[in-house]
C-alpha cells in the first residue's frame, strides 16, 4: 500500500539516522545504519510514495517522457529538485556527475533533474536546454514549470535530493549543498539491499542527450568579455568551450588559452586547462581569470604564453575569511574580478576584486603590498574576504563584513569621486550594490526590496531605488565618459541603465558588459545566443562581433591543395547574402576573369588587420581548383582585383559550381565600430567540348 506524504513524513527516520551517522566511528557502521535505515522503511506497512509524472511534462536528455511507475520501475532514483540560477546546485552537479560515473541505469541507478524555477525566465524550456548544456548534465531532466511536484512533497529550498526505492518509495532526502560521502553511502547501500531481494533492473533508459543535436560555434555561452584598451583588443571567456579568447576588435583570434575540453592544469597555452571560467581582468599582459568551477584565480602571462594558478587549491572552499597566501587559500565559485587601488599601497591596480559567488561574499587578492578599507596591511598574495558575512542576504550595512550578498556576479569600478566605489550585480537578490572604497560601506543601489530576507522582490520595471525591478542581474559596468552605469539584466534579455532603460538590443540571457575607453562602444556577452554583441553608444546600432575562428579548406589531395589545407580563412557570418550568376558555358583550358565590384557604406573604410580577402570553393567539384590561386588579398576598394579561374583541361564533370567568396573588414570614421562582412557569388558552370566559351569579363557588383 501506498502512503500520501511529503518529505515531512521522512523527517523522523531520517532524523534519527543522521544523528546515528555522527556518532558512527567506521564506514562499517555507517554502512550497517543506512542498510538498517532501509530494512526500518522497507518494512513499513504503507510506503512513502512520490507522485507520478505529469503526462503534460516537458523532459530532456531522453527520447520521450519518463514514468515513474514504469519506465523506472526497479530503479533506485535520485530525484535532483534544481534551478539553474542556484551556485548551491551548481555546486552539487559535480558530485552527481561522480555518482553517475560510478553507477549507471544498467547498475540500477537513474539520476531525474526536477526543474523547479524560482524565476519566471528559468520556467522556459529554451533556457533549460541551454543550462542542460552549459552545465554539461546528461540524466533525463523534467521541467516542473509550476512546481507540481515539488509542491506535492513539499521541497523548501535548493537543491534537495530525495531518493526512491525501486517502487518509487522514498528512502532519504539530502538538503544542500556538501554532501557527497551521504550520496554515495545512500545510493550503495539502498542499490545492495533491494539487489540482495531482486528487485532491482537492469534495463537502459532511453537517453537522447540535448547536445547531441546542437551544431558547432565559435563560441559557446560566453560568460564574461572586457576591453584591453591599450592594445585594441578584447579578453573573452568561451565558457562552454572552457577557453580564454584574446581578440583583436574586429574579431580577429590572436590567443586562444585552454579548451576545448575542461580540467584544471597550469603551463603552456596549449597544455593548460580551465574549468567554465568567466570574469576576467587584463592589464597590459596579464589576465586574470575566475576560473569557476576549478575555484580558482588563474593569471595568464601573454609574453611568457604561460599559465598558472595565483589562488584557489583546485577544490571548492568553505572558508569565509581567508587571509591565506593565494594559492594556499580555499575559494568557492569566483564569478568575476575587476582591478582596484588598495588604501594605502603605492601601486596602481595592486588589488584584485573577486565576485565570491559560492560564499556570496566580495573578497580580494592582493597584488602588491597594501591595505584595504577598515582593514590592517597585508601581504603581496593575500587573498582574503572584503564584504559579505556570508548568509545568503540582501542586507547593506556600513560595516562591510556585515553586508549580506545573494550570489555575487559581476563587478565594476567607479573609481572617481564622487563614487570612487565598486558596483556588484547581486543575482540572486536582484539587485545591484555599492561597496564604498573609502570605508567599505555597503549601500543599495536598485532592485529588490527593503527587507534583507526577501529574494524574490524580481521583476522588470523602470524607476528608481526599489521601485525598479530586476531578475537576476549578471553583469554591470560603469560608463565614466556618461557616469552611467549599465547592467546586464539576465533573466529580462536586457542592457539596463541606472536610471533609465535601454530596450533596443534582444538578448538571450546576458552574463557580462564592458565599455571601450573611449566610451563609444558597449560590447555585451550574449551568453545563450553564443555571440559577443556590439552596440555604437552615439548611433544606437547593435552589431554582432564575427569570432574569425581558423577553418580548414576541405578539399582533394595533391601539392597545392594540402598547402591549401593550412590555410586560414575566415567563416562566413550566418547573414551573408548568396548571389545565385546566371549559368556559363565554358570549354576546358579556358581562362575566367571575374571583376569585383563592391562598395562600402559611406565614410567607411578596410581595416588595416586582418586583411580583407577573396577566396574560391566548389564543393564536391575541388577538381576545378586544381593548380588553381584560391585565395587572394583585397588591399584598396578603389582598386578591386581581377580573379582569374582557369578550367581544368581534364573534366571530371560536366556541371560544377565555382564560389566566389569575400570576406571584408571595414571600420566606420564617425563611430570606429569594425565589423565583418561577407557575400557568396555562385557561379554555375556547364563546361562542353562543342562551343566556343565566353570571354567576357564577369562582373561581381554588390553593395553592403
Amino acid at each position: 500500500m501506498a502512503a500520501a506524504g511529503g518529505v515531512a513524513a521522512l523527517l523522523p527516520a531520517q532524523t534519527q539516522l543522521e544523528c546515528a551517522l555522527l556518532e558512527a566511528l567506521t564506514p562499517r557502521e555507517k554502512e550497517n545504519l543506512v542498510y538498517q535505515h532501509v530494512q526500518k522503511l522497507d518494512g513499513w506497512e504503507r510506503d512513502l510514495t512520490v507522485p507520478e509524472f505529469g503526462a503534460d511534462l516537458e523532459w530532456l536528455n531522453t527520447e520521450a517522457s519518463l514514468s515513474l511507475y514504469k519506465d523506472l520501475c526497479g530503479k533506485v532514483v535520485v530525484l535532483d529538485f534544481f534551478t539553474y540560477c542556484c551556485i548551491n546546485c551548481i555546486h552539487l552537479l559535480p558530485d552527481l556527475h561522480a555518482l553517475e560515473h560510478k553507477y549507471s541505469d544498467k547498475d540500477g541507478l537513474v539520476v531525474v533533474g526536477v526543474h523547479s524555477a524560482k524565476f519566471p525566465n528559468e520556467k522556459v524550456l529554451d533556457n533549460i536546454k541551454s543550462a542542460v548544456l552549459r552545465y554539461n548534465i546528461t540524466h533525463p531532466v523534467v521541467n516542473d514549470a509550476d512546481a507540481t511536484l515539488w509542491h506535492e512533497l513539499e521541497v523548501s529550498c535548493w537543491p534537495t535530493l530525495v531518493f526512491l526505492g525501486p517502487r518509487g518509495n522514498m528512502l532519504f532526502t539530502v538538503v544542500g549543498e556538501g554532501h557527497k560521502e551521504n550520496l554515495f553511502l545512500f545510493s550503495s547501500i539502498a542499490l545492495k539491499y533491494y539487489k540482495e531481494r531482486g528487485q532491482i533492473k537492469d534495463n537502459k533508459i532511453a537517453i537522447k542527450l540535448y547536445r547531441d543535436s546542437l551544431p558547432s560555434s565559435p563560441l559557446l555561452f560566453p560568460g564574461k568579455v572586457t576591453v584591453d584598451n591599450s592594445r585594441d583588443r578584447l579578453v573573452i571567456a568561451d565558457t562552454g568551450h572552457h577557453r580564454i579568447l584574446v581578440v583583436r576588435k574586429n574579431g580577429q583570434i590572436l590567443h586562444i588559452i585552454g579548451g576545448p575540453n575542461s580540467g584544471r592544469k597550469d603551463g603552456i597555452f596549449s597544455e593548460a586547462l580551465f574549468s567554465a571560467p568567466q570574469g576576467v581582468a587584463i592589464k597590459k599582459s596579464i589576465i586574470y581569470v575566475a576560473d569557476t568551477e576549478n575555484h580558482q584565480i588563474r593569471k595568464i602571462d601573454l609574453e611568457l604564453d604561460v599559465v598558472s594558478t595565483v589562488a584557489g587549491v583546485g577544490v571548492q572552499g568553505t572558508d569565509k575569511e581567508g587571509g591565506a597566501k593565494g594559492e594556499e587559500q580555499p575559494i568557492s565559485s569566483p564569478w568575476d574580478v575587476v582591478f582596484g587601488n588598495s588604501v594605502s599601497g603605492s601601486h596602481e591596480d595592486d588589488v584584485l576584486w573577486i565576485a565570491m559567488a559560492g560564499t556570496h561574499q566580495v573578497w580580494a587578492l592582493m597584488l602588491e603590498c597594501g591595505k584595504l578599507p577598515k582593514g590592517s596591511d597585508l601581504k603581496k598574495g593575500t587573498c582574503l574576504r572584503f564584504a559579505g558575512s556570508g548568509n545568503e542576504e540582501n542586507r547593506n550595512n556600513a560595516y562591510p563584513h556585515k553586508a549580506g550578498f545573494a550570489q555575487p556576479s559581476g563587478l565594476s569600478l567607479a573609481s572617481k569621486e564622487p563614487w570612487n566605489c565598486l558596483f556588484v550585480a547581486d543575482s540572486e537578490s536582484s539587485t545591484v550594490r555599492s561597496i564604498s572604497l573609502k570605508d567599505g560601506a555597503v549601500k543599495h543601489l536598485v532592485g529588490g526590496e527593503r527587507d534583507p530576507l526577501n529574494l524574490f522582490a524580481f521583476g522588470d520595471a523602470d524607476g528608481a531605488g526599489i521601485n525598479a525591478k530586476l531578475q537576476h542581474p549578471l553583469g554591470v559596468t560603469w560608463d565614466k565618459k556618461r557616469n552611467l552605469l549599465y547592467v546586464a539584466d539576465s533573466y529580462n534579455h536586457k542592457v539596463s541603465l541606472h536610471e533609465m532603460l535601454f530596450r533596443t538590443i534582444v538578448l538571450h540571457i546576458s552574463f557580462c558588459l564592458c565599455v571601450d575607453e573611449k566610451g563609444n562602444l558597449l560590447y555585451v556577452a550574449d551568453t545563450n545566443n553564443h555571440l559577443i554583441k556590439v552596440l555604437d553608444l552615439e548611433s544606437k546600432i547593435v552589431f554582432t562581433l564575427p569570432i574569425l575562428n581558423a577553418e580548414t579548406l576541405d578539399v582533394v589531395d595533391d601539392p597545392f591543395i594540402q598547402k591549401s589545407k593550412m590555410a586560414k580563412l575566415p567563416t562566413l557570418p550566418k547573414t551573408a547574402p548568396n548571389v545565385q550568376l546566371p549559368s556559363l558555358t565554358v570549354i576546358p583550358g579556358q581562362t575566367l576573369q571575374f571583376v569585383l565590384q563592391l562598395s562600402l557604406p559611406a565614410d567607411s573604410e578596410l581595416s588595416e588587420e586582418p586583411p580583407s580577402s577573396w577566396f574560391l570553393t566548389a564543393e564536391g567539384n575541388e577538381w576545378l581548383l586544381h593548380e588553381q590561386n584560391p585565395v587572394g588579398k583585397i588591399d584598396d576598394m578603389a582598386s578591386q582585383p581581377e580573379i582569374p579561374l582557369q578550367i581544368p583541361t581534364s573534366c571530371t564533370s560536366l556541371e560544377a559550381v565555382l564560389s566566389i567568396k569575400v570576406c571584408l573588414y571595414y571600420c566606420s570614421k564617425v563611430s570606429s565600430a569594425c565589423m565583418m562582412k561577407g557575400i557568396s557569388f555562385n557561379q554555375p558552370l556547364q563546361i562542353t567540348n562543342t562551343n566556343q566559351g565566353s570571354t567576357t569579363p564577369i562582373g561581381l557588383a554588390y553593395a553592403f
